[in-house]
């Protein structure tokens, strides 16, 4: 989605005019949702900058410019485009604008410099790298892009800069990155412009801005399916902004601990999406790759099996068993044992390991005390047993214990649900976890529909696992799981009216060709991600008296995820409904953040269903179409 869109004059007419701000902010409104005049007007100076490098003879006034493009399945955006032809080939220019006036060199970090951010002085990416890593995103995500040939050229402008000796800016050690994207500072406004003309001469031929806006983004790369070349050293994810920032302050705690034999813990905290298992994952890599021993543990043995499926040929069985393992891996595990022990899912780590949770003392502690450094990723809203015990409190507590430097930092980019912050805030506030501003408006182009029957579910799942077998149904866990029929597709578990489909045959159910008329569970779908999910709400969640019911007596009994929960409730049954009706509720909201490009839902409870309709007041279903519901009703959501 693009905020804004005109040609060169016209763009330079409304910023003489001093007009700019206000159809910016128009437009932002009507696309985006609520902001305020003074946040458009902090571009203002940035964006009158770039009218001025535009005010050239020989930069024709009909190419066409953009403002503030959404780059696909990410929450990031590119500041200002410039689309043309240089005589040859159609061009779009990707501009970085940053209002810095100095920037620092960071020593043992890649493509990481220091400059002044939020009120103090900080770690971020080299604009260089955030413009090239853009280009290279839109790239990866946009067919049309690659089938019509538009060449991305990225360049960054920092207007407020002023050159010096010896700039930092442009040390050599970024050198990689600004070759790519050439970087220009205050008073290289003709540097700029030569730079602009030489690859934008005259009017693009096939309208390439609408070509990035509107352009089919074809099935995006996923953890699962890009794991083998990233073992073998190939490059399948471009880390931005504060990932790239992260690992890279990983690899350097890494470093240190390794030299200096001091413990550290890193705490990484992020909501569903925000890109935990692929910072994770490039960690394992980068520390093996440098023959240091390194382990990747989640307590959901899906993603590790779906993971290994993907490695096998590329190395022996032993070693792939030896990268990824069970939370529950090192009751034993001696001090400082292993290098980096990196931890997925952390709010998914139990007190005591084994089956009967009678070994060992604590999962957090044991993984502290065995490794030098501890990377722990964790969100404590997908909390979905009542073993689930991991929390930052308590990583903290052990850590300083154990004597090992704690280091806390937030993702907040969003990576999943067509990188919408919007849809996991409503989704939040409607499933009562927590309030937000976006009950009633979710403000994205998210495919999220509420449909009538689970038979109409499965058809769309069916039809969108078409395009590349990356879309699968779930469910709440309230249909038993009959162990002598766990292996039999033909046994119904689920059985709704005349609708019937059996629980996942295997844990691999997530890259099975064959499991599209499966449904996972919690158990098999957490850790992992798809294109689209259908998700079947059951019993163990209602809607009554104006507010969302749980009830976990609903759960089948073969699910083992609220075990304890019966005695807890005998001595204080409100707290063994707190804590059920939290661990429903994270249940579903995890279910139902599984997808990048949509979810469709379907209730047991038709008055919750209902109540989710009511609750999508304003939906996109369309880039630039933001309707109110009464006046055109998006199809199987809001009749």
């Amino acid at each position: 989605m693009i905020i804004y869109q005109s040609t060169a004059k016209a763009f330079r007419e409304d910023t003489i005019n001093e007009v700019l701000v206000d159809n910016l902010y128009k437009a932002y409104q009507e696309k985006i949702g609520k902001t305020t005049k003074s946040e458009i007007r902090s571009w203002e100076n940035s964006l009158a900058k770039m009218s001025n490098v535009l005010y050239d003879p020989d930069i024709p006034g009909d190419v066409s410019v953009a403002i503030e493009f959404n780059i696909p399945n990410t929450s990031k955006r590119v500041d200002f485009i410039i689309a043309g032809n240089d005589g040859h080939n159609d061009n779009v220019m990707i501009v970085e604008l940053k209002q810095w006036e100095f920037a620092h060199k960071v020593e043992g970090k890649e493509a990481i410099v220091e400059t002044a951010l939020g009120g103090g002085i900080r770690e971020t990416v080299h604009p260089s790298y955030q413009a090239y890593t853009y280009a290279a995103l839109i790239t990866d995500f946009n067919e049309s892009v690659r089938t019509n040939k538009i060449n991305l050229v990225p360049c960054a402008y920092l207007h407020n800069y002023f050159v010096q000796e010896e700039d930092p800016l442009t040390d050599k050690s970024y050198s990689f990155y600004i070759d790519k994207a050439p970087v220009f500072r205050k008073g290289e406004i003709n540097k700029l412009r030569k730079f602009v003309k030489q690859y934008i001469k005259q009017k693009d031929q096939s309208d390439a801005i609408v070509q990035i806006d509107q352009g089919k983004i074809k099935p995006s790369k996923s953890l699962q399916d890009a794991l083998k070349n990233m073992i073998q050293g190939n490059e399948e994810f471009y880390m931005i902004d504060e990932q790239k920032v992260f690992f890279e302050e990983a690899l350097a705690l890494f470093k240190q601990s390794m030299k200096d034999q001091k413990k550290r813990t890193m705490i990484v905290e992020g909501g569903p999406g925000t890109g935990k298992s692929v910072l994770a994952i490039n960690l394992l890599v980068e520390i093996i790759n440098k023959d240091r021993l390194a382990m990747y543990i989640t307590k959901n043995s899906a993603p590790r099996e779906v993971y290994a499926a993907k490695l096998q040929g590329t190395m022996k069985k032993t070693h792939i068993n030896n990268l990824f393992k069970g939370s529950g891996s090192f009751t034993k595990a001696e001090e400082n044992e292993f290098d980096v022990l990196i931890v997925d899912e952390a709010h998914r780590l139990n007190r005591k390991s084994g089956m009967f949770q009678n070994m060992g003392e604590n999962q957090t502690k044991e993984i502290i005390n065995g490794s030098l450094l501890s990377i722990f990723f964790i969100d404590e809203h997908q909390k979905v047993t009542f073993s689930d015990a991991g929390s930052i409190d308590e990583i903290e507590e052990y850590a300083h214990a154990l004597g090992s430097e704690v280091i806390k930092r937030e993702l907040v980019s969003q990576f999943r649900c067509d990188g919408s912050d919007g849809y996991i805030a409503w989704l939040d506030d409607v499933l009562e976890i927590r309030e937000t501003a976006n009950k009633n408006v979710i403000g994205m182009d998210y495919d999220f529909r509420v449909v009538d029957s689970p038979s109409e579910l499965l058809e769309l799942i069916k039809e969108k696992n078409k395009l590349a077998n990356k879309s699968r149904m779930m469910a709440g866990y309230c249909w038993e799981w009959p162990k002598n029929e766990r292996r039999n597709v033909d046994y119904h578990d689920i059985v709704i009216d005349d609708f019937g489909m059996s629980w996942n045959l295997n844990t691999t159910w997530a890259i099975d060709n064959s499991s599209v008329e499966e449904a996972g569970c919690i158990h098999t779908a957490q850790g992992l991600e798809f294109d689209y999910i259908g998700v079947i709400i059951g019993d163990d969640m209602r809607y009554e008296d104006d507010q969302i019911v749980t009830d976990y007596s609903k759960r089948a009994k073969t699910d083992q995820s609220l075990k304890g929960i019966k005695k807890l409730a005998k001595d204080n049954p409100e707290e063994a409904d707190k804590i059920a009706d939290k661990i429903i509720k994270n249940t579903y909201r995890t279910l139902m953040t599984r997808g990048q490009k949509g979810c469709y839902v379907y209730c047991t409870d038709q008055n919750l269903a209902e109540y989710l309709k009511t609750c999508m007041a304003y939906v996109v279903k369309e880039q630039h179409d933001l309707q109110m519901v009464a006046e055109k009703p998006a199809p199987y959501s809001l009749e």
